[in-house]
Parts: C-alpha cells; structure tokens; sequence
C-alpha cells in the first residue's frame, strides 16, 4: 500500500504528468467522428443509431496511470451499453515518438486486456483536438441535444486509481444523472495522466 501510494506521488512529479482540468469546454459541440478500432473496422459514432450518449475515454498503451482503469472500463461499458450509452475509447498519443502507441500495439493490448469497448486510432489527432484533451486518462461525457453532441463532463473517470474497490465514479454519477434528465452535479473534475504532445502541422 505505501510503495502503491509513492509511485502514485512520483507520477505527480513525473516530467511527463501534470495535473489539470477542463473548464472551458462544458457543453461545447462535438461532431460525429469515425476512428479505425483494433478489430479493422472503423467505429463511428453514427453507428450508434439508438445512443443517447457515449462515455469518451483517452487513453493509450504506456501510461502507467491508464494501465489502472482497464477493468472499471470494461465494467462501465457492460453496465452502460444496454442504456445506450457506450464507452469509446480513443488512442490520440504520437505513435511516432511513441513506439508502444502503434495501431499494432494497440491491437495487441485490445486482445490482452479483453477489451468489450472499441478502442480508437485517432492517428491524426483530430478527435483529441476537438475534444480538447490533454493527458490520459481523461474522460469525457458527450450527450445529445437537439440533435448534437454536446460535452456534459470532463476530467478523471473516478477519484482513487490505486484502489477500485473504494473508488467514487464520477462517470457513473454524471451518467446516472443525465440518464434521468438531471444537470450533472459535478461536470468538471481534476485527472492526472501522461502529457498527449501534438504534432504540428
């Protein structure tokens, strides 16, 4: 327990972690998208004709953080998935610099780990930009409104990555809420995780 809880303080510190939030983007549009998923196939959020929203998770294969989250991932997409509401989650990192963020790599991880949610290329890091995202893990709510997508939520998908068992899921909560036409209570939350570096044009 207390090695868990220094690595987590050395991740803090880490060169390549920071910690932030999102307080800008709050009901923000997002457009339908299309990424390419480790089965070869491309996902598109227009596949999801009966979705009311879709739980958005940026991730990626090395960060140590978001190695923590595989689990409750698979959980939330098996709890939320049959009120329509499915996870998505999407690899933004440069796999040019990164050798481990590969579509290979990420194909390998997909079938390692036993995923039950796509897992998303967004290899020219489109989708990240307009989402706006940062670090992973991040999470993101998109919900419909008048026929658009808009953000209800950002920030870390639950309050204690060490220990599941005792975590508060802010997805869950954010989720539920909206589920039952409800404002989410807590729209905006901090998240640690590993830098995403944007390539320039």
């Amino acid at each position: 327990m207390i090695l868990n809880k220094i690595f987590l303080v050395v991740l803090s510190f880490a060169s390549t972690f920071f910690l932030t939030s999102f307080k800008s983007n709050i009901n923000d549009t997002i457009s339908d998208f299309s990424l390419l998923n480790t089965n070869n196939k491309y996902v598109s959020t227009l596949d999801y004709k009966k979705a009311k929203g879709f739980i958005v998770i940026f991730t990626c294969n090395h960060c140590p953080f978001a190695k923590l989250y595989t689990k409750r991932l698979n959980d939330l997409h098996k709890k939320y998935l049959k009120l329509n509401v499915p996870v998505l989650a999407i690899n933004a990192m440069d796999y040019l610099i990164y050798e481990d963020e590969s579509f290979e790599m990420m194909k390998a991880r997909a079938k390692k780990d036993k995923f039950s949610f796509p897992y998303l290329h967004d290899k020219n890091q489109e989708v990240a930009k307009q989402f706006g995202a940062e670090h992973t893990p991040t999470a993101f709510i998109i919900w419909k409104e008048d026929a658009k997508w808009r953000i209800k939520y950002s920030g870390s998908i639950d309050d204690n990555g060490e220990n599941p068992s005792i975590a508060v899921s802010f997805i869950s909560k954010a989720v539920d809420e909206l589920l039952h036409n409800k404002s989410v209570t807590e729209p905006v939350t901090e998240s640690f995780g590993c830098r995403i570096f944007y390539r320039e044009k």
